[in-house]
């Protein structure tokens, strides 16, 4: 049996080995149910087409307005990039950096990491610089935050149509369009394609190829000495006493288990949960108009969406702003104190939480998404301007902070203690 043949859990770490998966089928892992690979029919190509369809809207979304303003035959309109530099000049620049990144600079990142490796395959050359293209490709893809754009500006129109007439833009058709395409072309992307049309490419080129031995049995990875890649896949053989080592295939950092992970994940944690009373306490948006001054906080925004009538929009915000970094802080302290105290209670339920916590984190985003809008739009001189409040900072970075904790903790120490005390119960039987 060659290490092609094996496979180890990203969630649990479990060695099995690999199964033939039918076109759109799921292999999934026999301990945690954890998903370990799909068989995408042409993946590549679709990837490719998709790919080349995003980098056309991606163009087109950030050229064109989103949307416009009018009051009085006076026309105000945005565009993304327009936004973020209206955060920037009102002094918000740790805001406005923010938006940049998840919004425009992480989406371009995506599609030209993905053009760059699968237009030399097209012409059946091996993409130059793979290696950190793909790593750049996989740190992109959980900060790339369109789809929460794409609801933070419908929450957005709701609250402008009661200040002045919208004008939707052809920028915000392009964003929804954008984030179909940019959805489809990363599910359609199979890094286990990609690196092995890669590696058949080398093959025929005479350059090395590594197949290595391997172990079978019902083990972790770690136990049989062996550490799999988070980005590509590559399973391979730690040597002793190493203390850092990089993937043979992608070069990235790889570890048995990741390094001082709780220690990290509490610090964020600590961090996030101090920021997190400024963030709903103090005000996230200040009003100016002819009728007065108001401060804002998150909650009084969801009020004001009930009250209006928008009773989903108001639902929606409450539970991405409000209840989702709240219920996020709460399960990874769970998480980490079952972990610290080796509890043996239901590893795969808690597994399953950490799933849900990866995926949710991101929507939190949402608020800050709105008050970019808002600010962005709302600039009416002596009839009405809307500027951001220090909350708006706060809770950009509790969303941040929460989302870099998850990233932190790592799911396999769940396992590793059930495992001990499997391997104990077995010996002493």
């Amino acid at each position: 049996m060659t290490r092609a043949a094996l496979l180890a859990c990203h969630e649990c770490d479990l060695l099995q080995t690999e199964a033939e998966v039918p076109e759109g089928g799921v292999l999934r892992c026999r301990r945690c149910h954890g998903e370990l690979y799909r068989n995408r029919a042409n993946s590549l190509d679709r990837a490719f087409a998709l790919s080349l369809g995003a980098a056309v809207l991606l163009v087109i979304a950030n050229s064109y307005p989103i949307v416009g303003l009018s009051v009085n035959g006076t026309l105000v309109e945005t565009t993304l990039i327009g936004a973020v530099r209206v955060l920037y000049l009102d002094g918000m620049w740790p805001l406005a950096a923010l938006v940049f990144f998840t919004t425009i600079l992480t989406p371009f990142a995506q599609v030209a990491s993905m053009l760059w490796m699968l237009v030399p395959l097209r012409v059946n050359r091996v993409p130059w610089g793979a290696a950190s293209v793909f790593r750049l490709a996989r740190l992109a893809q959980p900060w790339g935050m369109t789809e929460v754009l794409i609801i933070g500006l419908l929450v957005a129109l709701v609250k402008l149509a009661h200040i002045a007439s919208v004008v939707t833009g052809v920028g915000l058709w392009s964003f929804g369009a954008l984030m179909l395409v940019l959805a489809a072309a990363a599910a359609a992307f199979d890094s286990r394609a990609l690196w092995a049309r890669i590696s058949t490419l080398q093959h025929a080129a005479g350059e090395p190829h590594d197949e290595r031995a391997g172990l079978h049995g019902w083990l972790s990875a770690a136990q049989c000495g062996l550490v799999q890649c988070h980005d590509c896949g590559l399973l391979a053989k730690a040597p002793a006493h190493a203390h850092e080592l990089n993937c043979p295939r992608c070069g990235a950092s790889v570890h048995a288990r990741k390094p001082d992970s709780l220690s990290r994940t509490w610090a964020f944690l600590f961090a996030a949960m101090v920021l997190y009373i400024p963030a709903n306490v103090l005000p996230v948006m200040y009003t100016s108009s002819l009728f007065g001054a108001e401060k804002d906080t998150i909650m009084s925004g969801v009020v004001y969406l009930w009250t209006s009538g928008s009773w989903l929009l108001a639902l929606v915000v409450f539970i991405a702003s409000i209840a989702v970094p709240m219920l996020k802080i709460i399960a990874i302290v769970f998480l980490s104190i079952s972990t610290q105290l080796h509890s043996r209670w239901s590893p795969e339920q808690r597994t399953r939480i950490y799933r849900i916590v990866e995926l949710v984190g991101r929507w939190s985003m949402l608020d800050i998404y709105v008050i970019t809008m808002l600010v962005a739009l709302v600039q009416f001189k002596a009839l009405a301007t809307i500027q951001a409040g220090p909350a708006a900072i706060a809770f950009g970075a509790v969303v941040v902070l929460t989302m870099f904790a998850a990233m932190s903790f790592d799911p396999r120490l769940i396992w590793d203690a059930a495992q001990q005390d499997h391997a104990r119960d077995r010996k002493n039987t």
